[in-house]
Order: structure tokens, then sequence, then C-alpha cells
């Protein structure tokens, strides 16, 4: 596995120590990703790619003006062959040139990245399977269930609604079985406010038959919804499983406001004693609430995913608060990869700039040991994640 020395070496701060500067170039864990587009993008699709929305630049402009479009051209042009900030012409052309399997290859390898945990929601003949991710990375790579994927499945085969609970449950179970952890989107679906209980037995048989009767819509039931949830804790406790609970303004759409975790306390509480951990996933720009929601309870993990990328050259000040609110054994890096593998590259490099920014800052005040900086970098980086994915 390659590790970009070379390029952070010039990047990092000179006050680094030495040990510090090591672990942060030490292969990491990304716990939080999806499988990156196969083949070749146009200019129009890759700019979407590389900035998660959902639509296209207004005219005259493009996505290439945005702090991760500035990134793209600074540090991926140089993993293409390419001199650093390349027009995006350039990029692109270079771009077709390799091919988007070599492109990926040499994306996901210069990453730095030993495991790879993928989310599968979202996958389908354009996008690698975790398998395939890992092979092209040289990496190891394993699955993350995406609960509203199952349901969709389960209400779509035409089942009577009194085996709707059965059969999700095993259809979760049959998943679960090979997969590192299961995951919810809730947050853009629903929200994240319901009413914490399982729901009754009646009440599920009684909303099953409703979603049964129009399965091709997106699940929004708030009955069914919190019966899936209950569902994914059951199997999870049973495999040792976590549960990542998608909570920022990671993911595209009108719904994003309603993804602050707040609201989630009562289910959170509920689960404490059953011992699921819960992480809480793209957390910015609510990583105080969810900071807050990390400290109080203790199987509650955070990450903040995708936004080191988007913020660029801000991703060291969204570190710093982090480390703030968060307790330093509940922190993953996740780089929210998706579409284009310069997403997960260029995670993974701003989340090793921006810690190493941080680190640098408390060694030289004085506020903590090289050694203290060294193990956080080491446990955010990976540790935390092996010990809760149990990698």
């Amino acid at each position: 596995m390659s590790v970009p020395v070379t390029m952070l070496d010039d990047a990092f701060p000179a006050a680094v120590p030495d040990a510090v500067r090591a672990a942060l170039l030490a292969p990491m864990v990304d716990h939080h990703c999806q499988g990156p587009r196969r083949g070749d993008s146009p200019r129009s699709e890759f700019e979407l790619l590389i900035t998660g929305s959902a639509a296209p630049a207004p005219p005259g402009t493009t996505h290439f003006d945005t702090p991760v479009g500035a990134a793209v051209r600074r540090w991926c042009a140089p993993v293409l062959g390419l001199a650093p900030h390349a027009s995006p012409a350039v990029y692109l052309s270079r771009r077709a040139e390799l091919g988007g399997t070599e492109v990926n290859r040499r994306m996901l390898r210069e990453a730095g990245i030993s495991a790879f945990l993928v989310d599968t929601g979202d996958d389908g003949p354009g996008r690698l399977t975790p398998a395939e991710t890992g092979r092209l990375a040289g990496a190891a790579a394993d699955e993350i269930v995406r609960l509203e994927r199952i349901e969709q499945e389960v209400a779509e085969a035409g089942l009577p609604a009194v085996r709707y609970s059965a059969v999700l449950r095993e259809e979760l179970a049959v998943r679960a079985a090979r997969a590192a952890g299961l995951k919810s989107v809730a947050a853009h679906r629903y929200g994240l406010g319901a009413e914490p209980s399982r729901p009754s037995r009646g009440s599920v048989v009684a909303a099953a038959g409703r979603r049964i009767a129009d399965p091709k819509r997106r699940l929004d039931d708030p009955v069914l919804a919190r019966h899936l949830l209950w569902a994914a804790v059951d199997v999870a406790r049973e495999r040792g499983l976590p549960i990542q609970l998608h909570c920022g303004a990671g993911g595209p759409g009108p719904d994003a406001h309603r993804a602050d975790p707040s609201p989630l306390a009562g289910f959170l509480r509920a689960l404490a004693p059953l011992g699921v951990p819960v992480v809480l996933l793209d957390c910015y720009p609510h990583h105080r609430q969810a900071g807050h929601l990390a400290n109080a309870f203790p199987n509650v993990l955070v990450d903040v995913g995708p936004a080191l990328a988007r913020a660029a050259a801000g991703a060291a000040r969204i570190v710093a608060e982090t480390l703030e609110l968060v307790p330093f054994h509940k922190q993953l890096f996740g780089s929210g990869g998706r579409g284009a593998a310069e997403s997960s590259y260029l995670g993974a490099l701003y989340h090793r700039l921006g810690l190493a920014r941080v680190l640098a800052e408390r060694v030289a005040e004085g506020e903590w040991s090289a050694a203290d900086a060294e193990r956080v970098a080491h446990m955010i980086g990976s540790g935390n994640a092996r010990r809760i994915y149990r990698l």
C-alpha cells in the first residue's frame, strides 16, 4: 500500500515530532465510504461527484471554483502525473487518458488506507463493490449494510403484512452475518426526532399493510422507521456490530437540515444499557451537538466525514473543534468518499494535514506531550475503528 509521504512531508508543519509524523502517515481505517464509480465520467458528472451537490453549477460557473475543486487541482493532479494546480480541462483530459480503473487504483492506493468499510446502499453496476474497492486499493474491505435498502427490498416482495416484520428481521440477520456494521440514513428520509420506543406489533402490522400497498415509495412512515431501527438494534446486539446513523449535511437533498442529532437523545438513552455502539456520521456542522451526545452516552462515537475534504485548507479548524468536543477514544476517521475516488484520497489527506497542524500546536504549547499526540493520531486513524468494528 502506498502512503503519500513525499507530498505530505512537504505540507506538514516543521514542528510535528517525528513519532507523531509517523503516526499520521500510518495506514488508516476508512470506516465510512462508498465504492467509487467505475469507468470514466464526463465533466458535468464529475463536478457533481466531487461536490456532493445534486445540481450543476449555474451557467458560466463551475464546481471547480470551490475549496474541494481547488484541492483536486492541487493534490490530485500530482497523483495522476500532472503538476499541481493543473487546470480543470487538463486534469479531466488526463483522467480520461488514464481511464477510470487506473484513476481509481491510484487514488485509493495513495490514500494510505489499510481497510475500507463500504456502504453499499447506493451500489449497482456503476459502482465498485467492496471486494473490488479493496483489490484496487491493495487493502482489506468489508460491507456496511444500508438498512433502508433492505427494508425496500422486503416491502417490494409482496408479502402479507403479518409477515413483514419477521421477514425484515430475517433479511437483516442474513446480511449482517457478512458485514462489519449497519447504517441508516433516517436523517434524510424522515428525520431523527421520532418517538424512541419500540412500536407495538399491531401498529407495525397496520403500517406494513399501507407500506406494501405502495412499496415503490421511499420509507417515510414513522412507525416502520422506528421498527426498522429497533430490528437493526436486535441484530447488531446479537452480532456485536455497530450501527451508523447519518447526522450531518453530507447528503444532498432539501432535508439535510433535519440531520441535527440532538433529538436522538431518547433513542440513545434506551440503547445505552444494551451496549450497541452507535456511530454518528458526517456530523459537521452539527459536531457540537454530536460531541455532547458522545460525552453523555458511553456507546456513542463521532466522525465529521467529508467536511474535511470540502473545507480543504480549513480542515484544521474543524479538526480542532472536534478534538475540543469529543473524547479522543470516540473519534473515527471516515472519508465519506463517494462517486469519485478523489473524494476518498482528499478525505484521508486533509484528515492527516488538519490533524498534523492541530497536534503540532498542542505539542508546541506544552498542552500535550509528543507521546500524547502520537497516541491520539493512532486512535483516530485506525485504533478506534478496529476496536468498534472488531477488525
